[in-house]
């Protein structure tokens, strides 16, 4: 196994399986991870149903069961887009926000093994990750 394989899966096993927050937000929230997912894409502004779906990787019908969802907790609202009659845009509400911003709260708290590490070597992990996340710009 080369350097970068056992790199990789040393970073999943820390995000995935030992620090996995998933089951925390939806246990928070009361809702599936994807619908909490939602909210949080749509904190930085309204998307179409089209663009949510490709943010959020699922086909339009389970876009549209997950928003039905939302908009019946009172998380989001459609409205029809003001120049094509023919698109839904999804907005959050101010409770949607609020929900949003708790699963970001959880997903943000990084696990305790990491504010463990000093600031040199936190200030090291950025400057890897930071690398790896921008390449190959």
């Amino acid at each position: 196994m080369s350097t970068a394989e056992q790199a990789w899966q040393q970073m999943r096993r820390l995000v995935l399986e030992l620090h996995d927050k998933r089951g925390e937000v939806t246990e928070a929230l009361g809702m599936s991870f994807i619908r909490a997912k939602a909210l949080r894409q749509l904190m930085p502004a309204p998307m179409t149903m089209r663009e949510l779906a490709t943010a959020l990787a699922i086909d339009a019908p389970y876009t549209t069961l997950v928003v039905d969802d939302l908009e019946e907790r009172g998380f989001v609202l459609r409205s029809v887009h003001p120049v094509d009659r023919r698109v839904k845009v999804v907005n959050l509400t101010p409770s949607g926000a609020d929900a949003a911003r708790t699963a970001s709260e959880i997903l943000n708290e990084p696990p305790d093994a990491l504010r463990a590490l000093d600031d040199a070597d936190l200030q090291v992990l950025g400057r890897i990750l930071e690398r790896i996340t921008d390449w190959p710009r």
